[in-house]
């Protein structure tokens, strides 16, 4: 991998593989009574975000706690960005702190390869989401939690058939999924009004249509995106309840997927508008599952990014001493007899 995740366009087949396939073992650990490994112990990871989140941050701090690492949330709020403090002058002070990795999410496209790229600090830069760009890891988790119910451990996704509803437009997740989707040999297929499709979509490796009721009985997995109204200034469609209509996933259009397929959805998600309550309480959806996949995903890439390329769980497996090897305070000096040596002598 590279030393920066700022697109899921960084990625290649193989990267793509090896952070999925670690994710399957940092999966592992959340069954384990202590959730923990020591592979990032001494490292320092700064969640820095200039935008709300909920999920995103939390799953950062979560993987990285889990890793052992020291974690330094920075929130844009009642720090000196509110006092109009620059990027590079908060860069600079992360320096001084000695980060070793930086997470980053920016409402201005473009901010986290502005980070890596600068020269203002030496810290590995990671996209949480820029803007109306990409949110690579976001696509990644999705990715890991398709391959868990589509195709099985250790393979892509090759030939399934993706499709992303909603807000095209404005979505980072969108972007990102589609790059990365196409990479792993998903077939993508957007779906969306005219008016939430971006200019020069066209260009992207994917199909695009308006009909969501024409694509649901072949897709193996359903993407429903919010509609990003903090966005929006002006008006992209007539009302909530005509985009509901044509875009919304009910009841009666989940039972036209396939018995294979699976609803997801980013989240945030607003019931009753591109999803009803009955959809995103069943079985099908994997919301709550995405966020669980996230934590895993999300230590896998600052794993590989921070420690190395080796399978994670084998490396902490051969940091700990064995069950048959005595442990250093264990051991006693050859010229120090043993009570049962010594009773033996005075025999």
């Amino acid at each position: 991998m590279k030393r920066h995740l700022i697109s899921a366009a960084d990625l290649t087949r193989d990267d793509a593989l090896l952070v999925l396939d670690t994710a399957e073992e940092m999966a592992r650990v959340a069954d384990r009574p202590i959730k923990k490994l020591p592979t990032l112990r001494g490292r320092t990871v700064v969640n820095l975000f200039f935008e709300d989140s909920t999920r995103t941050r939390i799953s950062f701090e979560a993987a990285a706690k889990r890793l052992s690492a020291d974690v330094i949330n920075f929130s844009a709020k009642g720090s000196s960005v509110s006092k109009g403090e620059s990027l590079k002058d908060t860069a600079l002070t992360l320096e001084a702190m000695g980060a070793d990795a930086v997470v980053v999410r920016h409402h201005a496209s473009g901010a986290p390869q502005r980070l890596a790229t600068s020269g203002w600090i030496n810290a590995s830069v990671v996209n949480a989401g820029d803007g109306t760009h990409e949110h690579p890891t976001q696509a990644l988790l999705d990715a890991f939690t398709m391959r868990r119910h589509l195709s099985g451990v250790g393979r892509d996704l090759a030939g399934r058939r993706v499709t992303i509803v909603g807000d095209i437009l404005h979505s980072r997740v969108a972007r990102s999924n589609v790059l990365l989707l196409n990479t792993l040999g998903a077939e993508v297929t957007l779906v969306a009004p005219p008016t939430l499709l971006p200019i020069g979509v066209e260009q992207w490796p994917c199909q695009v249509g308006y009909d969501l009721d024409a694509v649901l009985a072949k897709s193996d997995a359903v993407m429903m995106l919010r509609v990003q109204r903090e966005r929006m200034n002006a008006a992209f469609f007539p009302t909530e309840r005509e985009y509901s209509r044509r875009y919304g996933l009910d009841g009666g259009r989940m039972a036209v997927l396939p018995e294979h397929a699976i609803v997801m959805h980013p989240g945030p998600m607003n019931r009753g508008m591109e999803i009803t309550a009955e959809v995103a309480d069943s079985p099908r959806c994997t919301a709550v599952e995405q966020v669980a996949n996230g934590v895993s995903t999300r230590m896998a890439v600052l794993y590989l990014l921070l420690g190395g390329s080796e399978p994670a769980l084998a490396t902490a497996r051969a940091e700990e001493p064995r069950p048959e090897e005595p442990r250093a305070d264990d051991a006693r000096p050859d010229d120090v007899p043993t009570e049962a040596a010594r009773t033996e002598e005075s025999k």
